[in-house]
């Protein structure tokens, strides 16, 4: 697992052709706007979340965050734990993101 700042999270997505971007955040926090293209599995599902990622494609580099980057932390070591290898973490979360948004 890595914590990477905004800006490097962001760097190593634009570049990275492998890269999915997971949001680990609640239902209601994802309808307060989200980025483009993420994946949403709630990390407060508990033994579903951990079923829903062993689904995941390991062979891809995930780009994790929540809303403080402390939920996606601990996601990211769960996935680690369960084999997925490359998992980044947004230090700050969503609320100090100020690339694009959808709503």
């Amino acid at each position: 697992m890595s914590d990477l700042s905004q800006e490097e999270w962001e760097e190593q997505l634009e570049n990275d052709d492998n890269a999915v971007i997971l949001d680990v955040r609640t239902e209601e926090e994802v309808e307060e706007g989200y980025i483009p293209g993420a994946i949403n599995i709630d990390i407060y599902l508990g033994q579903e979340f951990v079923d829903e990622l062993e689904k995941l494609d390991k062979s891809k580099n995930y780009y994790v965050y929540c809303r403080s980057g402390n939920r996606s932390g601990q996601a990211c070591a769960i996935m680690n734990s369960i084999g997925i290898e490359n998992a980044y973490n947004l230090e700050g979360g969503f609320m100090n993101w100020d690339g694009e948004v959808a709503e």
